[in-house]
């Protein structure tokens, strides 16, 4: 049995730090191409590899795309997601059923979500499918100012997993 943590995946998948928090590396893409309902061409999905450290946040963020994610290695990750509607849930991702946890968690487009892992000192190796594909246009970065505006009921969630302030150009 290898003994992986963050830095080996993060070193052997070729990963970058990626703007949200943790690294991630491209994997794979569709050829094929389609029409969104936005009217923007984009790959029919898109795939990475995303590796996160227990002392690392992916700060909440919006897709126009579902997001379809998977558990590879490591610790479990907990998914925050708030729904289009306003409601919140936080998903458990990773292969301890007992205690909750699934392999595989969707984030449906247009939810703002982010994610932390479970265990300190630890690291989650996940897969992550976005389909329509993934492009850089479609993604949004949130503040906790402007969250906390529109979810106050969530402040304790959004000052853990949101920037404090961010700027835009830097991003992408």
């Amino acid at each position: 049995m290898r003994n992986c943590n963050a830095t080996y995946y993060i070193d052997h998948l070729n990963m970058e730090p990626h703007p949200e928090g943790g690294h991630y590396t491209r994997s794979f893409y569709s050829d094929e191409k389609m029409n969104t309902s936005g009217n923007t061409i984009r790959n029919l999905y898109t795939t990475i590899f995303f590796c996160l450290k227990s002392e690392e946040i992916s700060h909440l963020h919006r897709l126009q795309s579902d997001e379809l994610w998977f558990f590879h290695d490591g610790s479990s990750l907990t998914v925050h997601v708030i729904h289009p509607d306003g409601e919140y849930k936080a998903h458990r991702l990773g292969l301890n059923f007992e205690k909750g946890e699934t392999p595989q968690v969707l984030v449906p487009k247009g939810a703002i979500f982010g994610s932390s892992v479970d265990h300190e000192e630890s690291f989650s190796l996940v897969g992550c499918m976005v389909s329509p594909g993934f492009d850089f246009e479609d993604f949004e970065l949130f503040n906790q100012e402007e969250l906390l505006k529109l979810y106050p009921q969530y402040k304790e969630m959004i000052r853990k997993m949101a920037y404090q302030k961010i700027e835009r150009e830097t991003h992408l």
